[in-house]
């Protein structure tokens, strides 16, 4: 298929531009419609509008007119077409976060643009027809209740939201003599523990600061620059300045100076300057409820892995980030970071039962677990996070209670994790009025093809009903997202991001998003996690090797004994290492990678194969897709006879260790695997690439970004083994030619080091802390009338389909003998939810 060169300004309109495109190739284009409608209703993918689009024009000089024509970019740029005879319906998205809907009529070629809402009905009515035509079907629109916030308008803009929310403050602290008010009430609520900071209650008006900053500035200008902020604090105070503006003279001389600036003429520079500066951020809670959250003998298991790691790094370098800023900042404060997760008695000999415990290598950072309750008590056993959704509101009330009470006041941050966790953290900080941020790691609903408009056939195994409402409610109610990257929340040219994919979609019977989520909303923020680099460290390091391991790797890599932790061997050990290590489940796509190996001969002549994953029995897990996948391992390691070149290794759960055995694979001159279907970011390629091994990773999601192909690593297609598998063989042949194994080596930590720090990471998420903090003061009227809307959705939709989902006592009959689930919305004309939605959508709109 040709490329498409056509370039697409945001004004242009497809419904405009294409009627023309079609009338240029009348005959052919009848031919493809008539294609089109030829199998009744139906909704096609992209390759298949190709396809028989192709099909169509048997002239191969007008096949590639239309092709590199308007009309040949228009199919290419469309994700999916609903085939409703004689109507074809396109969603076209020509670049990332910007979708227009067109219907076409397959006879006379009349074209008409539609709204995302007409479109969803059309795409509705394949799966279930009577709720498509049903006028009091649940619509929801959240962007209606934004009108006045300001939309970035690029797509390469997308994930600044941050920079953006700068401008536009600055901007509006600029508009008049009394615009800088919010920003006087801002520094005046600055608090700790009931202790003003910065300033006290003298200033009501800015002309005061000001004249006070003049004052404070001057005199600082006299000291030496060294001078401790103790010697000079009395002068301070008479001029109603408090601590919090440096530890030395020349650092609060820096700070009065940025503020002068920023209440003088505002600018996005010395806005975001003088928020790296304020002493707003102290205590810090971040919430991850599901999963064996611990740091010794468990990381997660079984499906939780990544996230944690993320997490315990994450804390490390919030506090090594707040320490120096308090310190900077000439204060003698403690800092606290909270990590709010579930307390599972039946601990299976980890800590998980443990209510309060320090995380390692931090002074001040806890892992605080508390129980999930149900009316008859605490639940005692691992509850997959697909079923935890009927304990999350008393958890979130239970949470709130503990954590006010061990921080002996509200936290000045809370951060959200994965649906669960960020649903938790919009519920608490909507009590405790306190600034939200959500990370939300993996977005089940790209991972599973078509699980929104099928969610009625997944609901039994996965309640997606009860995840895609709950992730809705978080993201529109949290004050910004932290991304990894711009795949996840924009995707890339061809495929749309995990957060773009809640721009507009359906559950049929259920509920209708005609404006989910926003991906040009200025509450999107790109912020890269890197890897802890004291256990994540290049092989080449000889004098930090962990060489008193090296035993147990071995055994582990190379003992011809099957245990309940590794079955295969490796019988020729000259040959380097494919090594891959993840979750067992079907999106992680372990299994693919070994059906890969298996079916490539020359692949399987230069390399063996070494794979960390789940449990070798099936009895051993709990997990549905689990079990599955250790199922179709055995038969493939069967099928293939790979006994002799293949490794299966159980889960492994010991960080070092695991930083060892990595560099223990680049020792054989191997190369690390990513296989996922889709990946939300990867946090074990930015761990391989650290410790200088060569990296294969999808191209779907964030390892496209993090490796750029063929120079720091190579991407892969998850759904093209034939051609994975042959460009891992061929890079093994060009390796026998050693400098070129070291040449892509050097590239990939090169790449780490410019872009993949955690102090990169902490220093964005804490400006953003209080960047944000000042937007919602900002935005108060706006934001409670969306708070009430979105409670309003909570309380009648969430609420209920929570109920539908077995609690653990229920869950051995459940699967025992599957019951079919009840889902309380398929009569939406009885139901009170859409009557009330739109009442208050009309109001905040103004009565339109």
């Amino acid at each position: 298929m040709a490329a498409v060169s056509l370039s697409f300004k945001r004004s242009d309109s497809i419904a405009e531009g294409m009627p023309e495109a079609l009338k240029e190739s009348r005959y052919q284009m009848k031919k493809c419609f008539a294609r089109y409608v030829s199998k009744g209703k139906r909704v096609m993918k992209n390759p298949q509008l190709m396809e028989e689009l192709e099909k169509s024009i048997d002239d191969e000089a007008e096949k590639a007119k239309v092709m590199e024509g308007f009309l040949g970019y228009i199919i290419c740029s469309t994700q999916e077409a609903v085939v409703l005879p004689p109507f074809v319906a396109f969603a076209v998205r020509p670049h990332p976060g910007i979708w227009e809907y067109v219907k076409v009529h397959s006879v006379d070629l009349s074209v008409d643009g539609i709204t995302p809402c007409e479109y969803l009905k059309n795409k509705e009515t394949i799966y279930d027809e009577k709720w498509a035509t049903d006028e009091h079907a649940l619509e929801v629109d959240f962007g209606a209740l934004e009108p006045s916030t300001p939309l970035l308008t690029l797509p390469s803009s997308i994930g600044k939201g941050a920079q953006f929310i700068s401008r536009f403050i600055s901007a509006k602290l600029n508009a008049s003599s009394e615009s800088m008010k919010p920003l006087l009430d801002y520094l005046l609520a600055l608090n700790h523990g009931g202790q003003k900071l910065m300033i006290n209650n003298t200033f009501d008006t800015v002309n005061k600061l000001q004249t006070a900053l003049l004052l404070a500035e001057v005199f600082v200008s006299g000291l030496p620059k060294n001078t401790p902020f103790q010697k000079f604090e009395p002068r301070f105070e008479e001029w109603g300045l408090e601590k919090g503006w440096g530890d030395t003279a020349a650092t609060v001389k820096e700070t009065l100076n940025c503020l002068s600036e920023v209440l003088q003429a505002p600018d996005p520079v010395n806005l975001e300057k003088f928020f790296g500066r304020v002493p707003s951020i102290f205590n810090i809670v971040i919430l991850s409820p599901h999963g064996y959250f611990g740091q010794a003998d468990v990381l997660g298991l079984p499906d939780t892995g990544g996230q944690i790691v993320y997490i315990l790094d994450q804390v490390k370098a919030f506090e090594e980030e707040l320490l120096l800023r308090i310190k900077q900042q000439g204060l003698t404060i403690k800092p606290q970071i909270l990590v709010v997760t579930r307390l599972i008695p039946e601990a299976k000999g980890t800590k998980c039962n443990q209510e309060l415990e320090p995380i390692l290598n931090t002074k001040h950072s806890h892992i605080l677990r508390v129980p999930f309750k149900t009316e008859t008590g605490v639940v005692q056993q691992w509850v997959s996070r697909f079923d935890v959704y009927p304990y999350l509101e008393r958890y979130a009330q239970d949470a709130a209670a503990k954590v006010v009470d061990i921080l002996q006041g509200k936290p000045d941050l809370i951060i959200g994790n994965y649906t669960d966790g960020n649903l938790v953290a919009s519920l608490m900080a909507t009590k405790l009025g306190v600034t939200q941020g959500t990370i939300a790691h993996a977005l089940e609903k790209t991972k599973y093809e078509d699980s929104d408009v099928k969610w009625k056939e997944l609901e039994p195994k996965y309640h997606f009903s009860c995840q895609f409402t709950a992730d809705m409610i978080a993201m529109n109610t949290t004050d910004f997202i932290i991304t990894s990257t711009y795949q996840e929340i924009a995707g890339s040219k061809d495929r749309p991001g995990q957060y773009e994919s809640h721009h507009a979609f359906t559950l049929p019977g259920l509920c209708r998003f005609v404006s989910g989520i926003d991906v040009f909303h200025p509450k999107f923020n790109i912020a890269s996690p890197g890897a802890d680099q004291s256990v994540y460290f290049p092989y080449t390091q000889k004098q930090k090797r962990l060489t008193s391991l090296h035993p147990a790797i071995e055994e582990l890599l190379y003992s011809k004994t099957d245990n309940e932790e590794h079955t295969g061997y490796l019988e020729d050990r000259k040959k380097p290492i494919i090594f891959s290590m993840a979750r067992l489940d079907t999106v992680k796509n372990i299994t693919g990678l070994v059906e890969w190996y298996g079916k490539n001969k020359k692949l399987r002549g230069l390399v063996n194969l070494v794979v960390v994953a789940g449990f070798l029995d099936p009895s051993k897990s709990k997990d549905r897709e689990e079990i599955s996948e250790i199922k179709k391992m055995r038969s493939l390691i069967e099928k293939y006879q790979l006994k002799g070149q293949m490794r299966w290794i159980a889960a492994q759960t010991d960080r070092v260790r695991n930083g060892e055995l990595y560099r223990c694979i680049a020792d054989t001159k191997g190369a690390f695997v990513q296989p996922a279907l889709y990946e939300a970011f990867g946090l074990t390629v930015i761990e391989a690439m650290n410790c200088g091994l060569p990296t294969f990773a999808t191209n779907q999601g964030g390892p496209a970004e993090i490796i750029v192909d063929g120079v720091s690593g190579f991407h892969i297609d998850p759904t093209d083994g034939e051609e994975a598998s042959g460009k891992m063989a061929d890079f093994f042949e060009r390796c026998k030619d050693a400098s070129y194994w070291n040449k892509i080596s050097t590239a990939g930590l090169q790449r780490i080091y410019e872009c993949y720090t955690w102090k990169i990471y902490a220093t964005k998420v804490l400006n953003m802390g209080s960047i944000y903090g000042l937007w919602r003061q900002l935005n108060k009227e706006e934001q409670l009338a969306k708070e009430k809307y979105l409670q309003l959705f909570y309380n009648l939709q969430f609420r209920n389909l929570a109920k539908t989902v077995p609690i653990a006592t229920d869950q051995a009959q459940q699967e025992a003998k599957p019951k079919p689930v009840a889902i309380p919305a398929s009569q939406p004309s009885q139901n009170p939810i859409r009557k009330l939605l739109a009442i208050c959508t009309r109001k905040h709109k103004g009565g339109q």
